[in-house]
C-alpha cells in the first residue's frame, strides 16, 4: 500500500515537472516564426531589465520622430537555417515599418549559432548602407558579444542605428542614442533542465522514510517556484502596441557578422 502511495506521488512530481518545461520552452525557430511582443523581442533572455527599457524608449521614440521601425529580435537558435535568409524572412513576416515607406531597420541575433546582422528596409538603405551597418556591428556589437555581454552590445548597436536615422530626419530624441549604456544589474539565475532531475530524484529518495514524505510539501513548492525564469512578454495584439509592423519589405540590405 505504501509503495502504491509512493509511486502516485513520484507520478505527479514527474508531471508536475514536465507542466513546467512545456510552460517555458520555445518552439524552434526554423518551425514557425514567433509573434512580436513590441519592439524588443528578446526569445532567448539575454537582455537584462536595465538595457531592455532604454531600448524601448529609443526605439518608440525613433518610430514616433522619424517615423522609422527600430526592432530587435533574439532567438536561442535557428537550427539549419541561413541567418540571413531568416532575418529576411522574420522582417518580412513582421512587415517591419510602415508599408509603403519601408523605414525600418531589424537588430537579429541567434545565440546558438553566434551571428549577428542588420537588416535594413528598402527606405533606409541610402542612410544605412552595408558598409556602414558592418561598421556598426564590428564597434559595437561584436566586442560585447564576445565577452559575453548580449545587453550592451544590442543597446550599443540600436543606440547607434537611431543616431544616424535621428540626425537624418533633424530630430533629437529625449532617451539619448549613443549615450553610455546603463550599469548591468545581475540576473536572477534560472533553474536548468539538470537541477529538476536532482530534484526529483532527491524526492525518490525521501519519500522512502518517514521524514522524507513529511518533506514532501516543501519540495513541490520549490518545483513550483523554480520555473519562474522570464519569458517572451505578450503585448496587446500583434506588436503589443508598437506601431512599427506596418508592412515594410527588405530587399536584403544590411550586414551580418559571426563572433
Amino acid at each position: 500500500m505504501q509503495n502504491k502511495s509512493s509511486l502516485k506521488i513520484i507520478v505527479v512530481l514527474l508531471f508536475a515537472m514536465t507542466l513546467m518545461l512545456f510552460s517555458t520552452w520555445t518552439p524552434a525557430a526554423n518551425t514557425a516564426f514567433p509573434k512580436p511582443a513590441g519592439a524588443i523581442n528578446d526569445f532567448a533572455g539575454v537582455i537584462p531589465e536595465t538595457y531592455k527599457g532604454p531600448m524601448e524608449n529609443i526605439a518608440r521614440e525613433i518610430f514616433d520622430s522619424a517615423g522609422t521601425a527600430l526592432v530587435v529580435a533574439v532567438v536561442p537558435s535557428i537550427g539549419e537555417d541561413d541567418p540571413n535568409d531568416y532575418a529576411n524572412r522574420l522582417y518580412k513576416a513582421w512587415g517591419i515599418g510602415k508599408k509603403g515607406e519601408d523605414k525600418g531597420v531589424l537588430i537579429f541575433l541567434t545565440v546558438k549559432e553566434r551571428r549577428v546582422r542588420i537588416e535594413t528596409g528598402y527606405g533606409v538603405e541610402g542612410i544605412l548602407p552595408d558598409g556602414l551597418t558592418g561598421e556598426i556591428l564590428d564597434q559595437y556589437a561584436v566586442p560585447n558579444f564576445r565577452a559575453g555581454d548580449y545587453g550592451r552590445g544590442l543597446y550599443e548597436t540600436l543606440s547607434a542605428v537611431a543616431a544616424i536615422i535621428a540626425k537624418d530626419a533633424g530630430v533629437t530624441i529625449a532617451s539619448g542614442a549613443n549615450r553610455p549604456a546603463p550599469k548591468q544589474v545581475k540576473q536572477p539565475r534560472k533553474t536548468s533542465i539538470f537541477q529538476y532531475l536532482l530534484l526529483i530524484v532527491a524526492a525518490v529518495f525521501l519519500l522512502g522514510t518517514r521524514q522524507g514524505r513529511a518533506m514532501l510539501p516543501w519540495i513541490l513548492l520549490l518545483l513550483m517556484n523554480s520555473g519562474g525564469g522570464r519569458r517572451g512578454g505578450g503585448g496587446n495584439g500583434f506588436g503589443g502596441g508598437f506601431g512599427g509592423f506596418g508592412g515594410g519589405m527588405s530587399g536584403g540590405g544590411g550586414s551580418s557578422r559571426g563572433f
